[in-house]
């Protein structure tokens, strides 16, 4: 079972009338150039049908937030009905679910045969989002894109941090795009507009319903976006730094052996920026390595009970140093639990920007439609809310750092990360924001 958000980096899921306005008319211009055959739209209305009846077996709020389940569906089933696209079909079903206005309720469409790799990411930082990486050799190096650029729009939409997953959640799941018209602004410029073509990977030419897909290898492709996540250590003296990707294992000797890598030191800063969460079974390990006592996560509350979840204390073998954990918006579920609780604790201290604000935990329930050729789908169902130890939840809310620092567009454009270079002084060691910034650098698939 797994804390966890959406592999297209979803960390909202509110549905305003920024959303209807992206999803919508993006998925009509497509509907004016193609058809939708009846056996296409009435496996739309399959897949509707299937994921309702998740909501109504496995939702933890029986109340579902007060939304009328018969009624919502009902409407999403009459707008598949005049749907003339697939595209189309999928927004509405995507839309049904994020009227929950819940971080981990969403609709996993059929994947597409082809990748799309777009060489540059964006992510809010503060208020306000920035291009943070750009693929050596892509069009947007090529086009000028760079790191420490403001993003002030995407095809017209302007990005922040409230519907930044919005932009995500479209182009990385619902409808990827070949490419995309962005205006940006480097530190001290002018803003300037951008064309930046993506890279297709292509498979069959043409893609509908009917046709069978490798779902699992296209999920992994779309989730990592050309970038490889591994667990990665940087030593200064007694000081270790470890930056971790995910909790992304759920085999208990796994933590052991990464935290063997700071075994003995007298400090740890554990960099979560940009860990979306994971595995509850790591989660729990890893808190277990930093108590000498059992440690209350906080209690889950599920339908129809609520259970306490605990970390069990690692005893003698626990790590004794002081600890320093990084956050900012892309740190979610696990990632912002883990953060909370070293807080609340008082074990250590939380520095960076607020977390994502997306705590739930949930299940993906599969399903296939289609009889000679099977298409998957799925769906991520929210099964229980975390209520932490002081009482609250963190959806919707995230982890308040106790030192608020960002970096600013600047550092972004010089590799700098004071951020980090302010928790190692922390720590009573120096590291100046230059060498910090060079530490991990974002490493590309070939």
């Amino acid at each position: 079972m797994k804390f966890r958000i959406s592999p297209f980096m979803l960390t909202r899921a509110c549905l305003s009338l920024f959303a209807a306005a992206l999803l919508l008319p993006a998925f009509s211009q497509a509907a004016r150039a193609q058809s939708v055959s009846s056996y296409e739209r009435e496996s739309g209305r399959q897949m509707l049908k299937m994921i309702k009846l998740d909501i109504e077996k496995y939702y933890y709020d029986s109340a579902y937030h007060g939304i009328d389940l018969e009624a919502r569906f009902k409407e999403a089933d009459e707008k598949i009905k005049k749907a003339t696209s697939n595209g189309l079909i999928f927004g509405v079903i995507a839309q049904a679910l994020l009227d929950f206005n819940d971080s981990h309720l969403f609709f996993t469409p059929p994947p597409r045969v082809s990748r799309v790799e777009y060489g540059w990411q964006m992510k809010a930082v503060g208020d306000q989002c920035y291009v943070v990486s750009v693929k050596p050799g892509s069009d947007a190096e090529a086009k000028g894109l760079k790191p420490g650029d403001a993003v002030l729009s995407v095809d017209g939409f302007e990005p922040s941090r409230d519907v930044l997953w919005k932009i995500q959640y479209y182009y990385y799941a619902l409808r990827p795009q070949p490419g995309m018209r962005v205006v940006v602004q480097s530190p001290g410029g002018q803003p300037r507009q951008v064309d930046v073509m993506a890279k297709i990977y292509p498979g069959k030419k043409q893609v509908d319903l009917q046709e069978s897909i490798n779902w699992l290898n296209l999920q992994v492709e779309a989730e990592n976006e050309a970038h490889l996540s591994r667990h990665r250590f940087a030593e200064s003296g007694e000081m270790v730094i470890w930056k971790m990707p995910g909790f992304d294992t759920y085999k208990e000797k796994d933590v052991d052996l990464l935290m063997e890598k700071v075994k003995g030191r007298k400090a740890l800063i554990l960099d979560l920026r940009g860990n979306g969460g994971g595995y509850i079974v790591m989660l729990k390990r890893l808190l277990g390595h930093f108590f000498d006592r059992d440690v209350k996560i906080g209690d889950m509350k599920y339908r129809k009970e609520v259970k306490p979840e605990v970390a069990k204390t690692r005893g003698d073998g626990v790590f004794k140093g002081k600890v320093v954990v990084l956050i900012d918006s892309q740190s979610g579920s696990a990632a912002e639990i883990f953060a909370r609780v070293i807080q609340l604790e008082k074990r250590g201290v939380v520095i960076g920007d607020r977390s994502a604000g997306a705590v739930m935990q949930s299940l993906h329930y599969s399903h296939e439609v289609g009889l000679e050729t099977v298409v998957p789908y799925g769906a991520s169902v929210t099964n229980a809310d975390v209520i932490m130890t002081d009482g609250k939840s963190l959806e919707h809310t995230g982890v308040t750092p106790d030192e608020l620092l960002v970096p600013a567009g600047a550092d972004l454009a010089a590799k700098r990360d004071p951020v980090l270079a302010r928790a190692a002084e922390l720590l009573g060691y120096e590291l100046d924001a230059e060498k910090a910034g060079a530490l991990f650098p974002v490493e590309w698939r070939k």
